[in-house]
């Protein structure tokens, strides 16, 4: 029933949103012959500037990147606050909402910039609705948004005619709440719908749903009538799902009309499916990965080992702080024989990348979590806890486990390898996050006795460490130009070393 109704809202809301631009496109046509905006010429009008499309164009990729748009939403803060104002009183009409939220507007995107913001300040959780509101007014729209029977992007779409605006209702799929990445869409579990608004000349991604937060620094959202100290009130909201690039929008929302994606090259189901599992803050702190072949799902070596690697702008490398969280895929499980997962996955920065090395204890599949926060010298001076917010999490599966990646060790280890085969010039490399590598080599020494190999270490201090361990066979040492062959990587391990063990 409620999908009904909901189909019967959207069809009338379509066919009004078709009238209202409509009445608009003529009345702005008066209005611009009116105001000398056209020119007679032969017999015609021809155009002065650039007009608003009077009719929806197709769907294309936009020129330009909402970079070139605008790059901060600072740059909002006058009409911002024009919505955060109206969005304190209850507006009896359509009609009354737009021109209160768009009059003041200068452009085709500050009239967007309004509606979005209105509908992301409007907290539904805290408001009450009177049942006998008519369902075709704002505060009935909303009422009905919070009984689920209405949806954000109908509202958005019926305010922007109202306003003049083309916008349409994308239909398609979306990696949204309870989603994990490696799932498949192979029913309507994740179904979901958008909006696509037409302004600075091209087709733009906008999400009210996903953008709206709550009120903060207040006890609870004003209400109607009541005038509250603007001040002291902040009004979260995510600015990623307003005018999203393609490029970005595309990792979490999958159109079923290809030509929604908005792409030079539209992508098929299976390799949205495949696409790496991020979220906005990921693009928000301008994270990419160094790999651009990075899957979802990323499956281990022999060893049980397989690396996330992301890169970072240069401007965020002295403020950005990663955590992470490893678990099994299937179940809550986050230990593996009393041992917290979290210790079989190594993190270490070098310059602007940051890498994740899971070394599963073994067969299965497990679920990496990787979490970031922007912190100031001040926050790291005054050692409150810090918030983190996920930004891409992983399937890692192991599939057939050879070798034990992780050892508990004391201060001192010892490791020994039996050679099947003639073996030379070995070599182990000692890493730890935050040490040169040039400090911990002479940690590390090796000998050979007859076919036994026999690696001892010595930490400098507690904690966790990676070894890796090259070598290259005898019968192959020289290649066909009588160069040596480089060093083959033959086998890493995590060491965490502690005076109990």
């Amino acid at each position: 029933m409620l999908e009904h109704e909901r189909a019967a809202t959207a069809a009338l809301v379509e066919k009004q949103s078709h009238e209202m631009l409509e009445l608009i496109n003529v009345k702005r046509s008066e209005y611009m012959k009116a105001e000398s905006l056209y020119l007679d010429q032969n017999d015609g009008y021809v155009e002065e500037l650039q007009p608003y499309p009077s009719h929806a164009p197709a769907p294309a990729p936009p020129a330009l990147s909402k970079f070139q748009v605008y790059n901060d939403p600072v740059e909002f803060a006058n009409v911002d606050q024009i919505a955060i104002s109206v969005a304190q009183e209850d507006q009896k009409s359509f009609t009354d909402l737009v021109r209160q939220l768009v009059g003041r507007c200068g452009s085709d995107i500050e009239k967007a910039r309004t509606i979005f913001r209105w509908i992301t300040v409007k907290n539904l959780n805290t408001m009450s609705f009177d049942e006998n509101l008519r369902g075709d007014t704002p505060m009935g729209l909303l009422r009905g948004i919070k009984n689920g029977t209405e949806s954000y992007h109908v509202l958005f779409k019926r305010l922007c005619s109202y306003a003049g605006l083309h916008c349409v209702v994308i239909k398609g799929y979306s990696k949204s709440a309870g989603y994990q990445p490696g799932v498949r869409f192979e029913d309507n579990r994740f179904r979901n719908s958008w909006n696509a608004v037409y302004v600075a000349g091209a087709w733009r991604f906008v999400q009210c749903n996903w953008g709206a937060r709550h009120l903060v620094n207040a006890k609870e959202a004003p209400k109607a009538g009541n005038k509250t100290k603007s001040d002291s009130l902040r009004y979260e909201y995510d600015d990623h799902y307003f005018l999203t690039d393609p490029k970005e929008f595309i990792y979490e929302f999958f159109p079923l009309q290809s030509d929604w994606q908005l792409l030079k090259n539209p992508i098929t189901l299976q390799e949205f499916e495949e696409l790496p599992f991020v979220r906005s803050l990921f693009f928000r702190y301008g994270l990419y990965f160094s790999d651009p072949n990075t899957k979802a799902v990323m499956f281990t070596d022999s060893t049980g080992a397989a690396t996330v690697r992301i890169a970072m702008p240069s401007h965020m490398q002295g403020s950005l702080i990663f955590h992470y969280n490893l678990k099994f895929y299937d179940s809550d499980g986050d230990s593996f024989d009393g041992v917290s997962l979290k210790r079989f996955v190594m993190q270490s920065v070098v310059g602007n990348m940051v890498a994740f090395r899971v070394h599963a204890p073994c067969s299965g599949a497990f679920l990496l979590d990787i979490f970031a926060n922007a912190v100031t010298p001040k926050e790291y001076l005054t050692g409150e806890p810090m918030k983190f917010k996920s930004v891409c999490k992983f399937k890692i599966c192991c599939e057939d486990l050879q070798t034990d990646a992780l050892v508990f060790a004391g201060r001192e280890l010892e490791l020994q390898f039996r050679m099947s085969r003639q073996l030379t010039d070995f070599m182990a490399t000692l890493h730890k996050n935050g040490v040169e590598e040039k400090r911990l080599s002479k940690f590390v020494s090796h000998s050979v006795s007859d076919d036994i190999v026999t690696f001892n270490i010595s930490f400098p201090e507690e904690g966790q460490y990676g070894l890796d361990i090259y070598t290259r066979e005898m019968a192959s040492v020289l290649d066909s130009t009588g160069e040596k062959h480089l060093l083959t990587h033959c086998c890493k391990y995590l060491i965490n070393s502690s005076k109990r063990n």
